[in-house]
C-alpha cells in the first residue's frame, strides 16, 4: 500500500515551522470551538426543558410549590433564580422600609430585582459565544496566511530549482491551498453554531421576559397576568406585599 505524498501527514513532515504552528493554531482553535459548540448546545437543551416547565409553574397551588417545580431543573434555572430573587426582592422591601431602596415604590425595586436577575442570566447564556465568534471570522485568514506562506515558499523552491513543470507546481501549491480548506473547516462549524445558538438564546430571553412580566403582576396584585387559576397561590407572598404597602 503506497503513501499518499499530498496528503496531511505529507504536509506536516514537509512543511516549516510557520506552516506546523498555523497547523496547530487550528487545530486548538478547532478543539475549542467544538467544546464550546458541545457544553452550549447541552446547555440550551437543559434551558429548553426548564423553559417549559415555567409554564406548569402557574398551575401549582402555592409559590413554594412552583418554585420546587423549578428547582428540580437544578440552581442554574434562570427561572428559579428569577423567581426566587424576585420574592426575596418582596420580603427584603417590605423588612427594610428604612433604608433608601426602601423610598421606592415596591413596583419599582421589584422590577430592578427582575432585571438584574434577567441581566445575570443573559450574560449566562452568552458566556463561550465569543470564543466561536472569534474562531469564525479569524479562522480563514489563519488558512490563508497559511497558504500564502507555503505557496511562498513552492515558488522559491520552484525558482531555485529551476524545473516549472506541473509535476513540480502540483504538490507544494496543492499542499499549500490544504491550509485554506484547513481554515473553512474550523470556521464554518463555529459560525453555524453561533448562530444557531444566538437565536436559541433569543428565544429563551423572550421566555425569561414573559416570565418576569408575569411574576411582576403576581407579586404586586397577587394574580399573573391572564392566568385566573392562580388568583389564591402563595398566601405568604401577598401578606409581603400587602405589609409594604
Amino acid at each position: 500500500m503506497t503513501s499518499n505524498s499530498y496528503d496531511m501527514a505529507a504536509l506536516w513532515m514537509q512543511g516549516d515551522f510557520v506552516i506546523k504552528g498555523i497547523m496547530i493554531l487550528l487545530f486548538l482553535m478547532s478543539v475549542a470551538s467544538w467544546y464550546v459548540i458541545v457544553t452550549r448546545a447541552w446547555r440550551l437543551m437543559r434551558l429548553r426543558r426548564a423553559a417549559r416547565s415555567a409554564a406548569d409553574f402557574w398551575h401549582t397551588q402555592s409559590f413554594g410549590e412552583g418554585l420546587h417545580i423549578l428547582d428540580g431543573h437544578g440552581k442554574e434555572n434562570p427561572f428559579y433564580r428569577l423567581a426566587n430573587e424576585g420574592k426575596a426582592a418582596v420580603d427584603h422591601h417590605a423588612m427594610n422600609r428604612s433604608d433608601l431602596h426602601g423610598q421606592m415604590s415596591l413596583a419599582e425595586w421589584l422590577t430592578s430585582s427582575l432585571r438584574g436577575s434577567i441581566d445575570e442570566s443573559v450574560d449566562r447564556m452568552q458566556h463561550g459565544l465569543s470564543i466561536l465568534a472569534s474562531v469564525g471570522s479569524t479562522a480563514p485568514f489563519v488558512g490563508l496566511f497559511g497558504t500564502v506562506w507555503g505557496i511562498y515558499h513552492a515558488l522559491i523552491s520552484i525558482g531555485s530549482s529551476g524545473q516549472v513543470g506541473l509535476e513540480k507546481v502540483a504538490g507544494p501549491v496543492g499542499e499549500a491551498l490544504i491550509m485554506t480548506a484547513l481554515g473553512l473547516a474550523v470556521a464554518i462549524p463555529a459560525v453555524l453554531a453561533y448562530n444557531a445558538l444566538v437565536r436559541g438564546n433569543k428565544g429563551l430571553l423572550c421566555r425569561l421576559n414573559g416570565f418576569a412580566h408575569q411574576l411582576h403582576a403576581y407579586f404586586i396584585t397577587g394574580t399573573p397576568i391572564s392566568r385566573n387559576r392562580t388568583a389564591n397561590a402563595s398566601k405568604p407572598a401577598v401578606n409581603a406585599i400587602a405589609g409594604a404597602l
